[in-house]
C-alpha cells in the first residue's frame, strides 16, 4: 500500500483508528502488487484478503468467491488464508497466475492477514462455527466484509456480528446472491404491491437430507478416527468448536452435516429462501412470534443434523411461513388472489398475467442490485448499505435457528423478535448460543 497524505482508507471513506488485533506479524507488500492495471490507479483499487479458499475441488465456494473478486480491475487480491496447505497454496497459485507475479501472501492464521495495514476488505468463506470470531475481528480492524451465508452458527453470535458491523461502521455483504437476482426482486415487489392479494401462507422449500460427499467410500470409512493429513492445522480448523478426534468426513464439505459446526440444510439454505420469504413479506427486519416443528436427527452416524423436517412460523403480521424439506426448493407466496413461486432458476405465478405486471413509479420498489460482488465493491466506495447487510442476514437465518430449536425441544415456542429471546422460556434461551472452546471467545 502506498502511503500518501490521504491514505487508502481515507480515500475509500473508511473510519480510521481501529486498534491492531494481533501485534508482531510482519508482512511485505511487493511493489508489483501496487502497479497499474487496466487504467485503475493503485490508490483507487480495493486491496482484499481472502479467508477460507477451500472446497473439495478447485471450484469450491471459497475459491469461487476469490475468483469473483480476482477478475475485477478495481480489486487487488493481496493475500489468502486457509488452515489447509493444499487449499491456500492452490489459491495462491491462482492469484499469482492471474497477476503474472509471485506476490500473493499466504497465511494459516486469519489474525495475521487481518493485522496487515494494506488490507481494505476481506472475504470470509469458512465453516459456520468460525463466522463470528473472524467477522468481529475484521470489523474491529475497520475492514469491509463479504461473508458467506449463513450469517453465524447461532442467533447470539449473529447479533454480536450485527453489533460489531454497526459499531465500527463497516460495509457488510452476505453471500446471498438472490438479493441481486432480478426475478427474486420482481417476485417480492409483486407480493409487496398486492398483486396476489392478502398473503396468508408462504411455503419455503429447502433441501431435505444431508448430502454427504464420500468420494465413493462407505460412510463408515470416512467417519472413522484417522490421522490428521499433513498440511491441515486441525486444531485451528476446530477453533471454538468442541475438541474431538479427526475423521475425513468431519472437515471441508461435510462439516455442514455435523451439528458441532453447522445447522445442516436448514441453516445453510435459510439464508437464501427464508430471506426471500421475509423480503417479500416485508418482515426482513423482524421475525416470527411463534414456531413449532418436527424432524429427524440421525443418531447412527457422525452426520447428525436434522433431516425430513417441517416447521411452521406464525407472524404478528397475520401470515404463516411453512418451511419443509418436502416442498420444491424455493418460495411460494399464496394469497387471496393468486400465488407466486420463485427460486434461483424459476419464476411462476397463477394467474400467469401477474408476471406481465409493471411496478409503477408510485409503488414499492425494493433494493436493486444486478451484481452481488460488484454491489459490495460499490458500497465500499460510497459507504452505502449493501444489498444483503448483516442485520437482514441475521433475521433470515434466525428463522432456521428457531425452527431447529423448536424441533429439538419438540414443542411450540413463543419468540420475541424485538428482544431476540424466547418468551418466558429459559430452556429454549439456553439454545441460542453455546460455549466456545478456550482460548476462543467473542
Amino acid at each position: 500500500m502506498k502511503k500518501r497524505e490521504l491514505n487508502r482508507r481515507d480515500f475509500l471513506g473508511k473510519a480510521a483508528g481501529a486498534s491492531a488485533v494481533v501485534a508482531g506479524f510482519p508482512y511485505f507488500v511487493a511493489s508489483s502488487v501496487l502497479g497499474q492495471r487496466a487504467g485503475v490507479a493503485a490508490s483507487e483499487r480495493i486491496v482484499m484478503g481472502c479467508i477460507g479458499v477451500g472446497g473439495e475441488r478447485p471450484g469450491g465456494q471459497g475459491t469461487a468467491d476469490m475468483q469473483g473478486f480476482l477478475g475485477r480491475d478495481n480489486v487487488q487480491v493481496a493475500a489468502v488464508c486457509d488452515v489447509d496447505t493444499v487449499h491456500r497454496n492452490r489459491a495462491r497459485d491462482i492469484v499469482n497466475e492471474k497477476y503474472g507475479n509471485e506476490d500473493c501472501s499466504t497465511y494459516n492464521d486469519f489474525r495475521q492477514l487481518l493485522a496487515r495495514e494494506d488490507i481494505d476488505a476481506v472475504s470470509i468463506v469458512v465453516p459456520d462455527h468460525w463466522h463470528a470470531i473472524i467477522a468481529v475481528t475484521a470489523a474491529r480492524r475497520a475492514l469491509d466484509i463479504f461473508s458467506q451465508k449463513p450469517l453465524a452458527y447461532s442467533i447470539v453470535e449473529g447479533r454480536v456480528i450485527c453489533d460489531a458491523v454497526k459499531k465500527y461502521g463497516v460495509v457488510w455483504q452476505t453471500g446471498n446472491s438472490m438479493r441481486s437476482s432480478r426475478n427474486v426482486r420482481f417476485a417480492c415487489e409483486l407480493v409487496r404491491n398486492g398483486r396476489i392479494g392478502k398473503v396468508h401462507t408462504v411455503n419455503v422449500g429447502l433441501p431435505n437430507v444431508n448430502r454427504v460427499a464420500d468420494n465413493g467410500d462407505r460412510i463408515s470409512k470416512i467417519t472413522q478416527p484417522a490421522a490428521v493429513p499433513e498440511g491441515l492445522d486441525y486444531d485451528m480448523w476446530l477453533g471454538p468448536a468442541p475438541w474431538t478426534a479427526y475423521s475425513r468426513g468431519r472437515c471441508h464439505w461435510n462439516f455442514r452435516w455435523v451439528s458441532d459446526y453447522s445447522g445442516g440444510q436448514i441453516t445453510d439454505w435459510a439464508g437464501h429462501y427464508c430471506d426471500v420469504a421475509q423480503w417479500g413479506m416485508g418482515t426482513d427486519l423482524t421475525g416470527p412470534s411463534e414456531v413449532e416443528g418436527e424432524g429427524v436427527f440421525p443418531t447412527d452416524s457422525l452426520f447428525d443434523t436434522v433431516e425430513n423436517y417441517r416447521f411452521d412460523c406464525k407472524y404478528a403480521e397475520g401470515f404463516t411461513m411453512i418451511v419443509a424439506g418436502q416442498f420444491k426448493d424455493g418460495v411460494r407466496f399464496e394469497g387471496s388472489e393468486g400465488w407466486i413461486f420463485v427460486n434461483h432458476q424459476e419464476l411462476d405465478a397463477q394467474p400467469k398475467s401477474i408476471l406481465d405486471s409493471v411496478i409503477g413509479t408510485d409503488e414499492i420498489h425494493l433494493y436493486k442490485s444486478k451484481d452481488h460482488k460488484g454491489n459490495f465493491l460499490d458500497c465500499i466506495r460510497t459507504r452505502s448499505e449493501a444489498a444483503s447487510p448483516a442485520k437482514i442476514a441475521q433475521r433470515s437465518v434466525s428463522v432456521g435457528h428457531l425452527g431447529l430449536i423448536a424441533i429439538r425441544l419438540g414443542r411450540k415456542l413463543k419468540w420475541n423478535p424485538d428482544k431476540e429471546l424466547f418468551v418466558n422460556d429459559s430452556e429454549a434461551d439456553r439454545l441460542l448460543s453455546r460455549p466456545m472452546r478456550s482460548p476462543w471467545h467473542l
